[in-house]
């Protein structure tokens, strides 16, 4: 049932879970747990919230996704893809305006999901996705660039990456080098316990030791308690955020930004997740999921929630079993927070940065962009535009503009599959033997035309002009469509032109090998009997005509 509307869940308890199983869903979870611990955080803070915020998504957007998603194994969770596009909310709207769109980006997602829009995901082209990945990690990076640098800017930071690069530049003479020191720390320990103990959670492990080297050594860096005061023990009371119409309408945009954005980040997460575990995921229950978590998480003050690929791929390598998994993920991050908050005053900003850096490099599919570069100049173009779209203006621009020019090279390439010549068939002849054998059908008065591939508005004008081509001395014109697996409005539309020139000429038009599709749209366009013949092959068509001569 791939695009059933029941969990996961479900599927699960009815298949039977027991202790086994829960005992390895419980390390699975809390090894995600740990990773993403400080991932949420710096997440947050890059999208220009307080850490708490990232948090609270993960724990209850989180626990919502694993309860009632439709892949086994999806985590869910703020994720890096939005951190421009909260940001930028935050900065028109602020944070309250920022809940709003979240809790109206989840009914979206919860309507998509129930008029199974999620299937079409698969329609974008891979191009796009890689492009708008790689985008979205430069923005990151370049998002993260102040605090790996400690950089003290004059004013606030721009938004758009060409300011902030201007800004930044403006600013190199406010270096500190603490937060250099603290930054190349954090990403050095990643690196190297990645290589020598990839299984231990190095990002936590690097954090941690940037952080005791920090309060130790009393470097002047900033930390999470110096900017945002630490963080709270516990999850907020649910909330409605501020309602009227006038605001609803000002975040409509971002609000559909979020769900467009989540629908394609959640499911792209969920197929990566059936590659590696053998399963198929429900796309539509998924896409309730994520909005029913969604909407929770605006209640309890979080951001967006969607499908996190590092995190799940992490719970998978983890042996994850379930969604249990994941909903005990968010418990442990519940009991870290109440258990832990206060420590969590001593983390340096920059360590989170040099996290989010490492998640910004690792995002970016380097051998498939440059696979793709070189396979095509189409697929080049699709994929830099995509890339640079979403660098320099904005993240759903480049989905759309990329999409569409993936569209158009698409029926580009479809127009050109498309061939219509002129066929010499062979006419079967039996003999008073009994045997048939073939004689050559070249009849003067006779000409027949093949159409080969899809026969569609890209291809049409093609066909059109060689059907034009008929030749008025021709009493008899088949148009043999055997090989045409599909035809839209607009070739029916150029096969009528055709018919009705044959029929001002007196020419009598045979169609032959047409399959029930084709025909149904041919006579959706009045080409039907009695004005044209349906035969079921060339063959067939000819033999009428010999029959008629032989009368």
């Amino acid at each position: 049932m791939p695009d059933s509307l029941m969990p996961k869940t479900v599927s699960i308890l009815e298949e039977g879970y027991g202790p086994a199983r829960l005992k390895t869903d419980a390390l699975a979870g809390l090894t995600v747990a740990i990773v993403a611990l400080p991932l949420s955080m710096a997440i947050a803070i890059a999208s220009g919230v307080t850490p708490d915020r990232g948090l609270y998504t993960a724990i209850v957007g989180g626990f919502v996704v694993s309860l009632l998603g439709g892949s086994r194994v999806q985590i869910g969770g703020p994720a890096g893809a939005f951190i421009v596009l909260v940001a930028a909310t935050v900065a028109r709207h602020g944070v309250d305006g920022l809940l709003l769109a979240t809790l109206m980006s989840g009914f979206m997602l919860i309507a998509a999901g129930y008029l199974r829009l999620g299937q079409y995901i698969k329609f974008i082209p891979y191009p796009v996705t890689v492009g708008f990945t790689a985008g979205i990690a430069v923005i990151i990076f370049a998002s993260q660039l102040r605090d790996l640098f400690g950089l003290t800017l004059a004013g606030a930071e721009p938004g758009p990456i060409v300011d902030k690069a201007v800004a930044l530049a403006q600013a190199a003479g406010t270096v500190n080098w603490a937060a250099v020191l603290t930054t190349a720390l954090t990403v050095c320990l990643i690196l190297v316990l990645r290589r020598l103990r990839p299984h231990w959670p190095g990002m936590l492990i690097a954090v941690a030791a940037a952080s005791a080297v920090v309060a130790l050594l009393q470097l002047p860096t900033e930390t999470i308690g110096s900017r945002f005061g630490g963080i709270p023990r516990g999850l907020p009371l649910p909330a409605l955020p501020p309602l009227s119409l006038e605001k609803a309408m000002a975040v409509f945009p971002d609000a559909v930004s979020f769900a467009l954005l989540g629908a394609i980040e959640s499911l792209l997460s969920a197929v990566v997740a059936d590659g590696m575990t053998g399963r198929r995921h429900r796309s539509s229950m998924e896409l309730v999921a994520q909005g029913i978590a969604n909407s929770c998480s605006a209640l309890f003050g979080g951001i967006c929630v969607t499908g996190t690929i590092a995190r799940t791929a992490t719970n998978v390598r983890a042996g994850a079993t379930s969604p249990v998994s994941g909903m005990l993920h968010s418990v442990f991050l519940l009991l870290f927070m109440m258990l832990a908050a206060p420590l969590a005053s001593y983390i340096p900003l920059a360590s989170l940065a040099g996290v989010l850096a490492i998640v910004a490099w690792n995002m970016i599919e380097k051998p498939a962009f440059m696979a793709l570069l070189r396979s095509s100049y189409g697929d080049a173009v699709v994929l830099l535009v995509t890339f640079l779209t979403v660098v320099f203006r904005e993240l759903t621009e480049g989905i759309v503009i990329g999409f569409a020019l993936g569209a158009v090279l698409f029926i580009d390439r479809m127009a050109r599959s498309i061939s219509v010549h002129e066929a010499q068939p062979l006419l079967a002849e039996r003999q008073e033997n009994g045997e048939e054998h073939p004689v050559d059908a070249d009849d003067p008065d006779t000409v027949v035309y093949r159409v080969s591939g899809i026969f569609f508005f890209g291809s049409a004008a093609t066909v059109g002009t060689v059907l034009d081509r008929i030749a008025d001395q021709r009493r008899n014109f088949i148009l043999d469509c055997s090989e045409v697996p599909f035809m839209d409005s607009t070739a029916a539309n150029v096969i009528e032109s055709t018919l009705r020139k044959a029929e001002r000429t007196g020419i009598r038009f045979i169609i032959t090998g047409a399959t029930r599709q084709v025909r149904r749209t041919l006579y959706q366009h009045h080409v039907r009997p009695p004005r044209v013949l349906m035969r079921p092959s060339i063959e067939a068509a000819l033999e009428t005509i010999r029959s008629e001569k032989d009368v």
